[in-house]
């Protein structure tokens, strides 16, 4: 690669807290350095944090953690799915699924929604696979989407265990943050539909977590009156 090739890619790519970007990166072969500098930023995709805690209590977990978890939930859980799966496919889905937060932030599944999310994670889908070279940003954004769309057998189970995750570790937190959203047992069962749509023995095991945790107190029964 030519020197000015180098210097080319190196100036395109960004720097932490706008600091000079080390000179050993710069060196790379573009390729290479498109690559290295995709993989430095979704290192903050690990002070992303989320609305679940960790099944011990001590604090909520992030959005990288969440990500590896459900892909061993796939890797173990992919014999219930309701059709079958290519599950190196879904576990790739996984890993890319919640990638857009790092610039979007995540939105927790019982909070007052944002109106402009998906926007934001389009343009956060845009920017963050557009670092890779095409090839490779062209096949993110095609998993990304796909998985956003659950057009597929694929995307159907990768949704039903992101979705069945937080529900476990709600349950083991005394319902964790349904009590904190005054979440109704109607709306968790809405809202956790596409379990599902993907595994029904999961979505069996769900229900009967929701109708534990109600019975706990952990979910609502009517409607909150304020």
């Amino acid at each position: 690669m030519k020197s000015s090739d180098s210097d080319d890619a190196a100036s395109k790519r960004p720097s932490k807290n706008n600091e000079e970007a080390p000179r050993w990166l710069g060196q790379l072969p573009s390729r290479l350095g498109q690559q290295i500098e995709f993989l430095i930023a979704i290192d903050a995709l690990k002070s992303i944090e989320r609305a679940s805690r960790l099944v011990t209590g001590e604090r909520f977990e992030n959005s990288a953690e969440h990500s590896w978890h459900i892909t061993m939930f796939a890797r173990i859980l992919a014999e219930h799915a309701n059709e079958p799966v290519d599950v190196e496919r879904v576990i790739f889905m996984l890993m890319v699924h919640d990638i857009v937060e790092i610039d979007a932030g995540d939105m927790p599944l019982h909070a007052v929604q944002d109106p402009d999310i998906h926007e934001k994670e389009q343009a956060a889908a845009t920017r963050l696979f557009g670092m890779l070279p095409s090839d490779q940003a062209t096949l993110l954004r095609q998993y990304w989407d796909e998985f956003e769309a659950a057009n597929s057998a694929d995307a159907r189970f990768a949704k039903a265990v992101d979705r069945v995750q937080p529900v476990l570790l709600n349950a083991l937190n005394k319902g964790g943050t349904w009590p904190d959203f005054n979440v109704t047992l109607e709306q968790v069962q809405t809202r956790c539909s596409q379990i599902s749509v993907g595994s029904d023995a999961l979505w069996q095991m769900a229900n009967a977590i929701f109708n534990e945790a109600a019975q706990n107190g952990w979910l609502k029964t009517t409607p909150p009156t304020d």
